[in-house]
């Protein structure tokens, strides 16, 4: 069997700008994608210089195309199960979905994160008229009547307070959770409404939000807005490969994706397991393989 230099595992912005940099680099690796990008729900990518607008699958594909440029780079559109790390030669055997098994000598974390909502019928308007991220698409809602969705009162003013910029217009929702007085004097002060009744239903059609209905049966106008989901990994490779991580679920690197596990690496939002954007999660992709290329290098000079 082949052993190749680096297995990426995760096709969204880091997985493709550690490949792109590991291709160029003429290391042999494979990228592995299951298509469960985050972004895969969102009408348009922001911020992206050069990219702004574009639509999440446009922009990965534009991607892959430039893959194709470097023959050293397999594309492999499977799910990894697992990853066998051999203490004989300190190699990693990952297991696939395809019931294939490949060999590396490094191995790259990119696959990402996945949000949770605490009302299952957000997942309908998310990506179109709900929202996580205000920089990603708080241009779009502006000046629209716009909800804070968020238990946490912590998270019910950072959004509200930078959601602000765009719209005057909200109302923020906790969804049976009381805010403190001083929070609440907070919002009142630039007189944005709170309601704390436990939410029943959202209202709208295609995704696009119209109306938000309590459990008291009274409604009220919205049109879009910003939630706080909470965010996990969807596997526990990092774990279970004996990466250590702080107490606040983040993996310990050496801050340009070296995790304490030899030979492991780590890039995007895998790290944190918090939300970036496309730009820095592009950028961590790049550090990371520059990582795995100078490792490689050091070691076969």
């Amino acid at each position: 069997m082949n052993v190749l230099d680096c297995i990426v595992i995760g096709g969204g912005p880091a997985g493709l700008s550690a490949s792109l940099t590991l291709g160029r680099a003429r290391r042999t690796i494979a990228l592995f994608d299951d298509k469960t990008n985050r972004n895969r729900v969102t009408q348009e990518a922001h911020g992206f210089i050069t990219r702004d607008g574009i639509k999440p699958q446009e922009l990965k594909e534009l991607g892959l195309k430039e893959l194709v440029n470097y023959p050293s780079i397999t594309y492999v559109q499977a799910t990894v199960i697992e990853i066998i790390k051999n203490q004989s030669n300190d190699r990693f055997i990952v297991k696939a979905s395809n019931n294939q098994e490949y060999v590396a000598e490094k191995i790259i974390l990119a696959y990402g994160i996945q949000e949770e909502f605490s009302l299952p019928s957000i997942r309908e308007f998310y990506g179109k008229s709900l929202f996580s991220c205000p920089y990603c698409d708080g241009w779009e809602q502006r000046d629209k009547p716009l909800a804070v969705i968020a238990e946490k009162e912590e998270h019910a003013l950072h959004l509200a307070q930078l959601i602000y910029n765009w719209s005057r217009d909200l109302v923020v929702l906790t969804n049976g959770v009381p805010l403190s007085e001083e929070g609440a004097a907070t919002l009142q002060k630039r007189k944005i409404k709170v309601r704390s009744e436990a939410i029943k239903n959202l209202i709208g059609k295609d995704g696009y939000l119209q109306k938000i209905e309590f459990v008291t049966g009274e409604t009220i106008i919205r049109s879009g807005g910003f939630v706080a989901p909470s965010y996990y990994r969807p596997n526990q490779f990092a774990e279970k490969l004996g990466c250590e991580l702080h107490e606040n679920g983040k993996v310990i690197t050496d801050g340009v994706g070296r995790t304490t596990q030899k030979n492991i690496y780590i890039a995007g939002e895998t790290e944190k397991s918090k939300p970036t954007s496309l730009l820095i999660s592009a950028a961590k992709g790049n550090k990371a393989a520059v990582s795995v290329n100078t490792d490689l290098t050091m070691e076969r000079f």
